[in-house]
């Protein structure tokens, strides 16, 4: 089922919601970020992966930084229209650690 921006559900989470970021061609789960409105619209808009940063509370490109760039293949959904997953084609690491996926740590119990 296509779904359009006004059917996310944003308001459910104060303007902002999860958004898993995964390589298209490895299945590797990347990072966690956040989006609002602004921040999936210029994903939209550019085809590069746009967030909302909690701690600064502003608009960030990944990559515009440290120009690891995420081009965005595919924009999924959730059945509950309140997180997303984007499809990227990755070509550089994802973690401002310089690892490839920003989930690299093992949980210790």
């Amino acid at each position: 089922m296509l779904k359009t921006i006004d059917k996310i559900d944003f308001e459910k989470r104060n303007g902002i919601i999860p958004v898993i970021v995964q390589d298209v061609k490895t299945k590797d789960i990347l990072m966690l970020g956040y989006a609002n409105k602004l921040a999936l619209h210029k994903t939209v808009e550019t085809g590069n992966a746009h967030f909302w940063s909690t701690s600064h509370n502003k608009l960030w490109m990944k990559g515009e930084e440290s120009g690891n760039i995420q081009p965005v293949e595919k924009i999924l959904v959730d059945c509950d229209s309140d997180a997303l997953l984007y499809l990227v084609n990755s070509l550089k690491p994802a973690c401002h650690t310089g690892d490839r996926t920003c989930f690299h740590n093992e949980l210790k119990q």
